[in-house]
Protein backbone atom coordinates (compact mmCIF):
# COMPACT_ATOMS: atom_id res chain seq x y z
CA UNK A 1 0.00 0.00 0.00
CA UNK A 2 1.28 3.41 -0.80
CA UNK A 3 1.79 5.69 1.90
CA UNK A 4 -0.25 9.18 2.28
CA UNK A 5 2.88 10.92 1.89
CA UNK A 6 3.06 9.16 -1.81
CA UNK A 7 -0.75 9.22 -2.61
CA UNK A 8 -0.60 13.17 -1.63
CA UNK A 9 2.17 13.65 -3.89
CA UNK A 10 0.76 11.83 -7.25
CA UNK A 11 -2.45 13.74 -6.29
CA UNK A 12 -0.13 17.26 -6.33
CA UNK A 13 1.55 16.16 -9.27
CA UNK A 14 -1.22 15.12 -11.23
CA UNK A 15 -3.15 18.18 -10.56
CA UNK A 16 -0.09 20.39 -11.79
CA UNK A 17 1.13 18.34 -14.72
CA UNK A 18 0.78 20.42 -17.80
CA UNK A 19 1.40 23.74 -15.63
CA UNK A 20 4.11 26.07 -16.92
CA UNK A 21 6.08 27.33 -14.31
CA UNK A 22 5.49 31.23 -15.51
CA UNK A 23 1.53 30.61 -15.36
CA UNK A 24 2.10 29.03 -12.06
CA UNK A 25 3.98 32.58 -10.51
CA UNK A 26 0.90 34.59 -12.04
CA UNK A 27 -2.06 33.25 -10.13
CA UNK A 28 -1.29 32.36 -6.48
CA UNK A 29 -4.53 30.73 -6.18
CA UNK A 30 -3.35 27.70 -8.29
CA UNK A 31 -0.95 26.78 -5.63
CA UNK A 32 -3.15 27.24 -3.18
CA UNK A 33 -5.47 24.93 -5.12
CA UNK A 34 -2.67 22.21 -5.66
CA UNK A 35 -1.60 21.95 -1.73
CA UNK A 36 -5.20 21.66 -1.13
CA UNK A 37 -6.22 19.13 -3.10
CA UNK A 38 -2.99 17.28 -1.94
CA UNK A 39 -3.68 17.64 1.51
CA UNK A 40 -7.79 16.33 0.99
CA UNK A 41 -6.92 13.66 -0.92
CA UNK A 42 -4.29 11.79 1.96
CA UNK A 43 -5.76 8.60 3.55
CA UNK A 44 -8.03 9.25 6.39
CA UNK A 45 -7.05 6.87 8.69
CA UNK A 46 -6.50 8.85 11.86
CA UNK A 47 -9.11 9.69 14.35
CA UNK A 48 -9.79 13.59 15.60
CA UNK A 49 -13.22 12.73 17.11
CA UNK A 50 -14.51 12.74 20.96
CA UNK A 51 -12.64 9.84 22.77
CA UNK A 52 -14.70 10.45 25.98
CA UNK A 53 -18.37 10.50 26.89
CA UNK A 54 -21.21 9.10 28.87
CA UNK A 55 -21.95 5.53 29.07
CA UNK A 56 -24.81 4.18 27.44
CA UNK A 57 -28.06 5.61 28.19
CA UNK A 58 -30.97 2.94 27.95
CA UNK A 59 -33.95 1.86 26.48
CA UNK A 60 -34.07 4.82 23.99
CA UNK A 61 -36.28 5.18 20.86
CA UNK A 62 -35.05 7.15 17.68
CA UNK A 63 -36.82 7.89 14.40
CA UNK A 64 -34.17 8.93 11.44
CA UNK A 65 -36.88 11.17 9.04
CA UNK A 66 -34.56 10.65 5.91
CA UNK A 67 -35.21 13.72 3.44
CA UNK A 68 -35.56 11.38 0.53
CA UNK A 69 -34.13 7.13 0.27
CA UNK A 70 -33.10 7.62 -3.22
CA UNK A 71 -30.28 9.97 -1.98
CA UNK A 72 -27.22 8.15 -0.97
CA UNK A 73 -26.40 10.58 1.48
CA UNK A 74 -29.20 10.17 3.94
CA UNK A 75 -30.03 6.61 3.26
CA UNK A 76 -26.43 6.13 4.04
CA UNK A 77 -26.59 8.17 7.22
CA UNK A 78 -29.73 5.67 8.19
CA UNK A 79 -27.99 3.03 7.97
CA UNK A 80 -25.50 4.07 10.17
CA UNK A 81 -27.76 5.78 12.63
CA UNK A 82 -29.68 1.67 12.59
CA UNK A 83 -26.07 0.22 13.03
CA UNK A 84 -25.02 2.76 15.75
CA UNK A 85 -28.26 2.08 17.55
CA UNK A 86 -28.25 -1.76 17.88
CA UNK A 87 -24.47 -1.43 18.88
CA UNK A 88 -25.84 1.01 22.08
CA UNK A 89 -28.94 -0.90 22.47
CA UNK A 90 -31.36 1.56 21.05
CA UNK A 91 -34.40 0.83 18.91
CA UNK A 92 -34.81 2.61 15.99
CA UNK A 93 -37.42 3.49 13.05
CA UNK A 94 -36.69 4.45 9.30
CA UNK A 95 -39.23 6.92 8.02
CA UNK A 96 -38.75 8.43 4.38
CA UNK A 97 -39.70 12.02 3.52
CA UNK A 98 -39.57 11.00 -0.47
CA UNK A 99 -37.67 14.05 -1.68
CA UNK A 100 -40.55 17.01 -1.20
CA UNK A 101 -41.75 19.84 1.43
CA UNK A 102 -44.89 18.09 1.89
CA UNK A 103 -43.69 14.32 2.16
CA UNK A 104 -41.17 15.62 5.19
CA UNK A 105 -44.21 17.18 6.99
CA UNK A 106 -45.95 13.74 6.51
CA UNK A 107 -42.72 11.88 7.73
CA UNK A 108 -42.09 13.87 10.62
CA UNK A 109 -45.68 14.02 11.93
CA UNK A 110 -45.15 10.70 11.46
CA UNK A 111 -42.31 10.71 13.66
CA UNK A 112 -44.06 12.93 16.56
CA UNK A 113 -46.93 10.70 16.95
CA UNK A 114 -44.85 7.57 17.65
CA UNK A 115 -43.64 9.75 20.85
CA UNK A 116 -39.81 8.75 20.73
CA UNK A 117 -37.01 9.79 22.89
CA UNK A 118 -35.40 11.36 19.43
CA UNK A 119 -36.13 12.27 16.04
CA UNK A 120 -32.86 12.61 13.94
CA UNK A 121 -33.75 14.81 10.55
CA UNK A 122 -32.03 13.05 7.82
CA UNK A 123 -30.91 16.12 5.04
CA UNK A 124 -33.55 18.20 4.94
CA UNK A 125 -33.65 22.64 6.67
CA UNK A 126 -35.11 22.45 10.39
CA UNK A 127 -36.54 25.72 9.24
CA UNK A 128 -38.36 24.05 6.60
CA UNK A 129 -40.42 22.47 9.38
CA UNK A 130 -40.59 24.90 12.10
CA UNK A 131 -43.67 24.29 13.37
CA UNK A 132 -43.57 20.57 13.51
CA UNK A 133 -39.84 20.91 14.98
CA UNK A 134 -41.67 23.31 17.66
CA UNK A 135 -44.41 20.60 18.64
CA UNK A 136 -41.78 17.70 18.92
CA UNK A 137 -39.64 20.15 21.08
CA UNK A 138 -42.74 20.51 23.06
CA UNK A 139 -43.68 17.02 23.60
CA UNK A 140 -40.02 16.57 24.88
CA UNK A 141 -38.43 15.10 22.08
CA UNK A 142 -34.85 15.97 21.41
CA UNK A 143 -34.32 16.73 18.05
CA UNK A 144 -30.74 16.13 15.99
CA UNK A 145 -30.10 16.80 12.47
CA UNK A 146 -27.61 15.59 9.60
CA UNK A 147 -27.74 18.55 7.06
CA UNK A 148 -30.59 20.43 9.16
CA UNK A 149 -28.66 23.39 8.54
CA UNK A 150 -25.84 24.89 6.77
CA UNK A 151 -23.21 24.97 9.38
CA UNK A 152 -22.55 22.32 12.34
CA UNK A 153 -23.51 22.55 15.78
CA UNK A 154 -26.60 23.47 17.61
CA UNK A 155 -29.43 25.61 16.11
CA UNK A 156 -31.91 27.63 18.18
CA UNK A 157 -34.81 28.09 16.37
CA UNK A 158 -36.23 25.84 15.51
CA UNK A 159 -34.45 23.74 18.70
CA UNK A 160 -32.31 20.99 16.98
CA UNK A 161 -29.54 20.29 19.96
CA UNK A 162 -26.68 19.65 17.15
CA UNK A 163 -26.41 19.50 13.50
CA UNK A 164 -23.74 17.17 11.84
CA UNK A 165 -21.98 18.17 8.07
CA UNK A 166 -19.28 18.68 6.84
CA UNK A 167 -18.04 22.32 6.65
CA UNK A 168 -19.58 23.76 3.54
CA UNK A 169 -16.92 25.97 2.87
CA UNK A 170 -14.37 23.00 3.26
CA UNK A 171 -16.51 20.97 0.47
CA UNK A 172 -16.92 23.75 -1.57
CA UNK A 173 -13.28 24.60 -1.03
CA UNK A 174 -12.18 20.77 -2.25
CA UNK A 175 -15.09 20.98 -5.40
CA UNK A 176 -13.53 24.57 -6.81
CA UNK A 177 -10.09 24.19 -5.97
CA UNK A 178 -9.50 21.08 -7.41
CA UNK A 179 -11.36 22.39 -10.72
CA UNK A 180 -8.63 25.04 -10.57
CA UNK A 181 -5.76 22.56 -10.31
CA UNK A 182 -6.93 20.20 -12.95
CA UNK A 183 -7.67 22.60 -15.94
CA UNK A 184 -4.57 24.52 -14.71
CA UNK A 185 -6.70 27.65 -14.06
CA UNK A 186 -8.76 27.30 -17.35
CA UNK A 187 -12.27 26.20 -15.83
CA UNK A 188 -15.20 26.99 -17.59
CA UNK A 189 -17.45 26.49 -14.69
CA UNK A 190 -21.03 25.22 -14.54
CA UNK A 191 -22.53 25.13 -11.03
CA UNK A 192 -25.65 22.95 -9.79
CA UNK A 193 -27.19 23.86 -6.58
CA UNK A 194 -30.30 23.45 -4.71
CA UNK A 195 -32.35 26.67 -3.29
CA UNK A 196 -34.16 24.79 -0.83
CA UNK A 197 -31.41 23.85 1.44
CA UNK A 198 -29.65 26.28 3.16
CA UNK A 199 -25.98 24.24 3.31
CA UNK A 200 -26.52 23.70 -0.95
CA UNK A 201 -26.98 27.20 -1.33
CA UNK A 202 -23.66 27.79 1.34
CA UNK A 203 -21.89 25.60 -0.80
CA UNK A 204 -22.12 27.06 -4.31
CA UNK A 205 -22.06 30.28 -3.40
CA UNK A 206 -18.61 29.39 -1.71
CA UNK A 207 -17.50 27.32 -4.54
CA UNK A 208 -18.52 30.11 -6.61
CA UNK A 209 -16.51 32.36 -4.98
CA UNK A 210 -13.49 30.46 -5.13
CA UNK A 211 -13.65 30.36 -8.82
CA UNK A 212 -14.59 33.94 -9.65
CA UNK A 213 -10.67 34.04 -7.57
CA UNK A 214 -9.47 32.21 -9.97
CA UNK A 215 -7.83 34.49 -13.17
CA UNK A 216 -8.08 32.14 -15.87
CA UNK A 217 -11.22 30.99 -15.23
CA UNK A 218 -14.88 31.45 -15.92
CA UNK A 219 -17.94 31.03 -13.98
CA UNK A 220 -20.51 30.67 -16.70
CA UNK A 221 -23.77 29.71 -14.43
CA UNK A 222 -24.97 28.49 -11.18
CA UNK A 223 -28.14 26.51 -12.18
CA UNK A 224 -30.79 26.49 -9.94
CA UNK A 225 -32.51 22.74 -9.50
CA UNK A 226 -34.29 20.75 -7.70
CA UNK A 227 -32.59 17.55 -5.97
CA UNK A 228 -35.87 15.79 -5.88
CA UNK A 229 -36.53 15.92 -9.41
CA UNK A 230 -32.81 16.24 -11.07
CA UNK A 231 -33.07 12.54 -12.32
CA UNK A 232 -35.82 13.87 -14.23
CA UNK A 233 -35.00 17.00 -15.38
CA UNK A 234 -30.90 16.83 -15.85
CA UNK A 235 -31.08 15.20 -19.14
CA UNK A 236 -33.22 18.17 -20.95
CA UNK A 237 -31.17 20.68 -18.45
CA UNK A 238 -27.95 19.30 -20.14
CA UNK A 239 -28.55 19.58 -23.41
CA UNK A 240 -29.80 23.59 -23.18
CA UNK A 241 -26.27 24.09 -20.89
CA UNK A 242 -24.40 21.99 -23.73
CA UNK A 243 -26.44 24.62 -26.76
CA UNK A 244 -25.47 27.38 -24.50
CA UNK A 245 -21.92 27.25 -23.58
CA UNK A 246 -20.37 24.37 -26.05
CA UNK A 247 -16.76 23.64 -25.43
CA UNK A 248 -16.98 26.83 -22.79
CA UNK A 249 -18.54 23.99 -20.20
CA UNK A 250 -15.34 22.28 -19.03
CA UNK A 251 -16.16 21.46 -15.27
CA UNK A 252 -19.47 21.14 -13.34
CA UNK A 253 -19.32 21.58 -9.65
CA UNK A 254 -22.86 20.21 -8.00
CA UNK A 255 -23.86 20.15 -4.29
CA UNK A 256 -24.86 16.42 -4.64
CA UNK A 257 -23.84 14.14 -7.33
CA UNK A 258 -27.98 13.36 -8.00
CA UNK A 259 -27.08 16.23 -10.82
CA UNK A 260 -24.56 13.61 -12.54
CA UNK A 261 -26.68 10.58 -12.51
CA UNK A 262 -29.29 12.18 -14.38
CA UNK A 263 -26.69 14.11 -16.86
CA UNK A 264 -25.57 10.90 -18.73
CA UNK A 265 -28.10 10.68 -20.70
CA UNK A 266 -27.55 13.67 -22.90
CA UNK A 267 -24.07 13.72 -22.32
CA UNK A 268 -23.62 10.55 -24.10
CA UNK A 269 -26.50 11.09 -26.93
CA UNK A 270 -24.18 14.51 -27.76
CA UNK A 271 -21.30 12.35 -28.29
CA UNK A 272 -19.26 13.91 -25.31
CA UNK A 273 -16.59 11.35 -24.74
CA UNK A 274 -16.60 9.86 -20.69
CA UNK A 275 -13.09 11.80 -19.90
CA UNK A 276 -11.34 14.21 -21.13
CA UNK A 277 -14.08 16.79 -22.36
CA UNK A 278 -16.66 17.85 -18.99
CA UNK A 279 -15.50 16.87 -15.56
CA UNK A 280 -17.59 16.62 -13.48
CA UNK A 281 -17.70 17.22 -9.66
CA UNK A 282 -19.80 16.75 -6.85
CA UNK A 283 -19.32 18.52 -3.16
CA UNK A 284 -21.32 16.55 -1.48
CA UNK A 285 -22.07 13.03 -0.16
CA UNK A 286 -20.16 10.41 -2.51
CA UNK A 287 -22.96 8.04 -4.05
CA UNK A 288 -21.98 4.68 -4.78
CA UNK A 289 -23.18 5.65 -8.62
CA UNK A 290 -20.69 8.61 -8.41
CA UNK A 291 -17.99 6.37 -6.67
CA UNK A 292 -18.60 4.10 -9.92
CA UNK A 293 -18.13 6.91 -12.23
CA UNK A 294 -15.44 8.21 -10.77
CA UNK A 295 -13.47 4.54 -10.54
CA UNK A 296 -14.11 4.02 -14.35
CA UNK A 297 -13.80 6.83 -15.64
CA UNK A 298 -17.41 8.04 -16.78
CA UNK A 299 -18.27 11.43 -16.45
CA UNK A 300 -17.60 12.58 -13.09
CA UNK A 301 -13.48 12.89 -11.69
CA UNK A 302 -13.94 13.36 -8.16
CA UNK A 303 -16.22 13.34 -5.52
CA UNK A 304 -15.97 15.12 -2.22
CA UNK A 305 -18.17 12.41 -0.38
CA UNK A 306 -19.49 12.57 3.92
CA UNK A 307 -18.62 9.78 5.55
CA UNK A 308 -22.16 9.33 6.45
CA UNK A 309 -21.96 5.81 7.66
CA UNK A 310 -19.67 7.62 10.61
CA UNK A 311 -21.62 10.41 10.71
CA UNK A 312 -25.14 7.76 11.59
CA UNK A 313 -22.63 6.89 14.49
CA UNK A 314 -22.10 10.11 15.75
CA UNK A 315 -25.80 11.15 15.58
CA UNK A 316 -26.23 8.68 17.98
CA UNK A 317 -23.32 9.53 20.48
CA UNK A 318 -24.67 13.06 20.18
CA UNK A 319 -28.14 11.96 21.28
CA UNK A 320 -26.46 10.25 24.03
CA UNK A 321 -25.24 13.06 25.64
CA UNK A 322 -28.50 14.72 24.74
CA UNK A 323 -29.96 12.35 26.92
CA UNK A 324 -27.12 12.24 29.68
CA UNK A 325 -27.52 16.17 30.49
CA UNK A 326 -24.15 16.98 28.03
CA UNK A 327 -23.40 19.12 25.01
CA UNK A 328 -22.91 18.12 22.04
CA UNK A 329 -19.06 16.99 21.13
CA UNK A 330 -18.35 19.68 18.47
CA UNK A 331 -16.93 17.11 16.20
CA UNK A 332 -16.34 17.09 12.61
CA UNK A 333 -14.45 15.18 10.36
CA UNK A 334 -11.93 17.28 7.84
CA UNK A 335 -12.85 17.15 4.33
CA UNK A 336 -11.78 14.64 2.12
CA UNK A 337 -11.82 14.39 -2.01
CA UNK A 338 -11.73 10.59 -3.89
CA UNK A 339 -10.62 10.63 -7.52
CA UNK A 340 -9.39 7.58 -9.67
CA UNK A 341 -5.74 8.00 -8.32
CA UNK A 342 -7.20 6.99 -4.43
CA UNK A 343 -10.39 5.52 -4.78
CA UNK A 344 -9.20 2.07 -3.21
CA UNK A 345 -8.44 3.81 0.01
CA UNK A 346 -10.92 4.86 2.77
CA UNK A 347 -13.96 2.20 2.43
CA UNK A 348 -13.41 2.83 -1.44
CA UNK A 349 -13.30 -0.95 -2.57
CA UNK A 350 -17.19 -0.73 -0.71
CA UNK A 351 -18.51 2.47 -3.13
CA UNK A 352 -18.89 4.64 -0.39
CA UNK A 353 -16.35 6.79 2.23
CA UNK A 354 -15.78 5.21 5.37
CA UNK A 355 -12.73 6.30 6.80
CA UNK A 356 -10.29 3.30 8.54
CA UNK A 357 -9.93 5.29 11.52
CA UNK A 358 -11.83 2.75 14.07
CA UNK A 359 -14.66 4.98 14.51
CA UNK A 360 -16.95 2.05 15.76
CA UNK A 361 -14.57 1.01 18.38
CA UNK A 362 -14.15 4.31 20.07
CA UNK A 363 -17.39 4.77 20.18
CA UNK A 364 -18.22 1.66 21.71
CA UNK A 365 -15.76 2.04 24.11
CA UNK A 366 -17.33 5.39 24.97
CA UNK A 367 -20.66 3.70 25.58
CA UNK A 368 -18.82 1.19 26.95
CA UNK A 369 -20.36 -1.25 25.07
Amino acid sequence: MKSTAVLSTLVAVTAAASLPAHAQASDPVLSKARAFVATAAAQANRWTGPTTGPKAQAGKTVVYVSSDQRNGGAQGVGVGVQEAGKAIGWTVRVLDGRGTVSGHADALGQAIALKPSAIILGGFDAAEQADLLEQANAAGIVVAGWHAGAASGPISSPKVFTNITTSATATAEAAAYYAIARSNGKAGVVIFTDSAYAIALAKSDAMAAIIRQCKGCTLLETRVQSLGSATKDMPTVTASLLQKYGQKWTYSLGINDLYFDGMLPALTAAGIQPTGQLANVSAGDGSQSAYQRVRTGQYQDATIPEPVNLQGWQLVDELNRAFAGQKPSGFSIPVHIVTKANIAYDGGAKDTFDPQNGYRNVYRKIWGR
